[in-house]
């Protein structure tokens, strides 16, 4: 007996120093802040306002007076839209719901669909009736059967403008003057734009060039002539008033980049889509989207936890380059030797760092895939036993 507690003794003796062993650390600098160059080319020139942006990064690759209030037009939708579709992503909605029409949104003026009070219609001939012919008195049924009258939908979508940091006060789900003209900038419209193109199965609906709805009985237009004309269109929405002009948020994918181009204040519906396909041609021809190559080792020693090694990941996000750098990228990993307990998951432990010949383009972070608690006593303990009797 006493040789037994003599060797747990030395055992827990050697393993002690490891449970306090601190591990090395390291400060890393993150660099998302890298401006792109916009073109000396003046897109837009006869428009109020323009702006391109790149869908997955966010990031403004052109803009020009993109964050002057200036009223949307039925451009507005984009909001409306956006809310219909988490409702339907989050379960509160389903395409295949039916809804009954009130006076209130039967009686929208602009461009509509004539619905009649108390006339049942599914929620997806509304919702593609509001994307493709820019229905007010659609949108407004929509509204209203998500929130239960169209002030509290509002309410829900200045709720929204706010948490994505916009400054937009909406007035309406329409963007109808009659009511009091609500105003945007270009870049609010882009936020929201690329929040709705996060739900990508809209595309279904923001596509459709034509279509009909009451069982065929009623024909539907898109009021976005790009979906026939620009190849690569994925939408997204148009507008008009005599206070806004010609608006427009136009998006496009091509070789995997998704760029949305904002257009305001438009003197003519063909001024609004040549400056779009200005925006995006120029888009196009001068950016790509580069997907990162870097190879981690599966795994780094931990000490003093319960677990002797921790997996890791990459934050593998697409990195956004001027055509021109696509040749010069380089890749460079900065990842600790070892780390000592306790480890969060999501944890920084390193990253990778993406350079342009010497210019430091932006860094995506190397982060723990899982929890690792410190060992105490009683994990060393158990694990002599097991090693002794097992």
């Amino acid at each position: 007996m006493k040789r037994f507690f003599g060797l747990l003794l030395a055992a827990l003796i050697s393993v002690l120093p490891h449970i306090y062993a601190n591990a090395k650390t390291e400060s890393f600098i993150h660099a998302f802040d890298t401006v792109l160059p916009a073109s000396e080319v003046l897109f837009g020139k006869d428009c109020d306002a323009v702006l391109l942006m790149e869908q997955s990064t966010g990031e403004v690759l052109y803009e020009n007076a993109a964050q002057t209030p200036h009223p949307i037009a039925s451009v507005t939708k984009i909001m409306t839209l956006l809310l219909v579709c988490e409702a339907i992503d989050d379960g509160r909605l389903n395409l295949t719901d039916t809804v009954t029409v009130s006076e209130n949104a039967a009686g929208k003026g602009g461009s509509q669909i004539y619905l009649e009070p108390g006339e049942s219609m599914s929620l997806e001939d509304l919702l593609k009736s509001v994307v493709v012919a820019s229905a007010n008195d659609a949108a407004v049924a929509l509204g209203e059967h998500l929130a239960g009258s169209e002030s509290a939908f509002v309410e829900q979508m200045n709720e929204k403008s706010r948490a994505l940091g916009m400054q937009t006060v909406f007035l309406n789900p329409t963007g109808l003057d009659d009511e009091g003209a609500h105003e945007s900038t270009a870049l609010d419209v882009a936020i929201m734009s690329r929040e709705l193109l996060k739900h990508s199965w809209i595309e279904n609906y923001t596509t459709i060039w034509m279509d009909t709805v009451r069982s065929g009985a009623f024909g539907l237009t898109n009021t976005n002539k790009l979906v026939r004309f620009y190849p690569g269109t994925t939408g997204l929405k148009t507008g008009f008033t005599s206070r806004a002009g010609y608006c427009v948020s136009a998006s496009a994918r091509r070789d995997g980049l998704h760029l949305i181009a904002v257009v305001l204040g438009a003197p003519s519906s063909d001024a609004r889509n040549a400056a779009a396909k200005e925006l995006l041609n120029w888009g196009f021809a001068n950016f790509a989207l580069y997907t990162p190559q870097t190879e981690l080792a599966p795994s780094i020693p931990v000490r003093g936890g319960v677990k002797r090694e921790l997996c890791v990941d990459l934050k593998n996000e697409g990195i956004l380059l001027k055509k021109a750098d696509l040749s010069k990228i380089r890749e460079e990993v900065f990842l600790e030797e070892s780390l000592s307990a306790p480890i969060e998951q999501n944890q920084s432990v390193g990253e990778v760092r993406y350079f342009a010949g010497d210019t430091l383009l932006c860094t995506h972070p190397i982060v723990s895939t899982e929890t690792i608690i410190k060992a105490d006593l009683g994990f060393y303990f158990r694990q002599l036993l097991c090693s002794l009797f097992f």
